[in-house]
């Protein structure tokens, strides 16, 4: 199989933001048994000989990891570091039980410029199944590395990766005899690369990737009340979108990008709006007695899941946009809420809460089984990957906020810790286009 050529200008996506310095440090907490061995062997350097900040194996290795469907072997414990395919002994690798090598290569062009090259070897085959040459530069090679994680990603599981793309946070920080400073920043999904939207001394809430990854909807209460702006990345454009009396509150976009639900008390109760991003046109979805809020999409665009306590009590609700019935979702405890719908629209993640203990449940739409995933106390935001493969999303360690994701079968689970304050409300950006 020959290798295929891609340039990295077609499908990176750069932006032109601040610069964060707090990188969230990922921490394996459980791991998946079952993990498929693989063998990434480190990549031989070419060309210009110089220092590179950058190890692509290394954070192919860690991808492959942290999806917890892969167990790459550790290099001390590597038995042989073939350079090319003439060099694979397939005999001693399947005697080892390692289904899968990688190898590669990192040509120094010139100090800032790169030629990458990697092949799967699949040694039950006796041979290459995937090989791929790139073209990088200092400021693409990490994302060109996590591109090369999910090309390996499916083609070994069938399912497309999602390393390389984003997930956007809030952070705060509270020092005594200063202001509070909060940040709605995004980065990679391991934590690096993290870049500033927005700093504000008033908090910043409910961030929204828009369906093509070049906008994000939030909250703000920079005006001493709530409002709700997009923000364009590229260009640090933004709109104020809401800003009426009383809550305005939980934006998020639907899946075709056409529409943003909302949560406003303008006309008294919160209740569940539709906002036409191209007429304006604002529809109310739900009027009731009862607090309705944190709207999410069902992947047609055309259904809501949302938050209600018209019972008594947080419960999750199903309803159309174009009104009609509303639909009870979830009966099993006292507090239901902030629902995230997987990509495939199969599952419903949502915050299940007994007492002052909140953990991550998931619900089958179609059976109605309801799993608990998480065993923290304090567990919330739920988002789901853009492949469905993994929820991110927030907890508290040692009295701090941090960030956790958990695969969606519970199997393995990560955290990601602020090196400097607490994170949360995290949402997952979805693929790249």
């Amino acid at each position: 199989m020959k290798l295929k050529i891609i340039k990295s200008g077609l499908f990176l996506f750069l932006f032109y933001l601040q610069s964060a310095h707090a990188v969230l440090q990922i921490e394996i907490t459980k791991g998946a048994e079952g993990a498929l061995p693989i063998a990434i062997i480190p990549f031989e350097r070419t060309g210009i000989a110089m220092a590179m900040s950058v190890d692509v194996a290394e954070i192919v290795a860690t991808d492959l990891q942290r999806s917890g469907k892969f167990s790459p072997i550790e290099r001390e414990k590597l038995i042989d570091q073939p350079h090319s395919l003439e060099d694979v002994n397939f005999k001693l690798w399947k005697v080892a039980g390692i289904d899968h090598v990688v190898l590669g290569q990192v040509k120094v062009v010139s100090p800032q410029q790169y030629e990458l090259q990697f092949r799967l070897i699949d040694v039950f085959k006796g041979g290459q199944v995937l090989g791929y040459r790139f073209l990088a530069t200092d400021k693409t090679l990490r994302s060109i590395a996590h591109h090369i994680s999910d090309l390996i990603y499916e083609q070994i599981t069938g399912q497309k990766g999602a390393f390389d793309t984003k997930i956007a946070y809030i952070t705060a920080e509270r020092k005594v005899g200063a202001q509070p400073s909060y940040k709605l920043q995004i980065a990679d999904t391991d934590g690096y690369n993290p870049q500033t939207i927005l700093t504000s001394t008033q908090p910043i809430m409910s961030p929204s990737w828009s369906p093509d990854g070049t906008q994000i909807a939030y909250v703000s209460f920079e005006n001493a009340r709530s409002e709700i702006y997009i923000q364009h990345l590229a260009t640090q454009k933004r709109d104020k979108i809401a800003a009426y009396e009383g809550i305005n509150g939980a934006p998020v976009w639907s899946p075709d990008g056409r529409y943003l639900a909302l949560t406003l008390s303008k006309d008294g109760n919160p209740d569940i709006y539709v906002l036409d991003l191209r007429t304006k046109k604002l529809t109310a979805i739900t009027r009731h007695w009862g607090i309705d809020t944190e709207p999410a999409w069902m992947p047609d665009s055309r259904e809501l899941i949302f938050t209600s306590s018209r019972t008594g009590k947080p419960q999750l609700y199903r309803t159309s946009i174009n009104g009609g019935q509303k639909q009870r979702l979830t009966y099993e405890g006292n507090y239901n809420a902030n629902a995230e719908v997987s990509p495939d629209g199969r599952t419903i993640a949502y915050v299940s809460g007994e007492g002052n203990i909140f953990k991550i449940a998931v619900l089958d739409i179609a059976t109605g089984y309801v799993q608990i995933l998480t065993d923290g106390e304090l567990d919330e935001s739920p988002s789901f990957a853009p492949n469905g493969s993994m929820i991110l999303y927030a907890a508290q360690a040692d009295g701090r906020g941090v960030l956790a994701a958990i695969s969606t079968d519970g199997r393995f689970k990560q955290r990601l810790v602020l090196s400097e304050g607490d994170v949360r409300e995290p949402t997952w950006a979805p693929f790249k286009q």
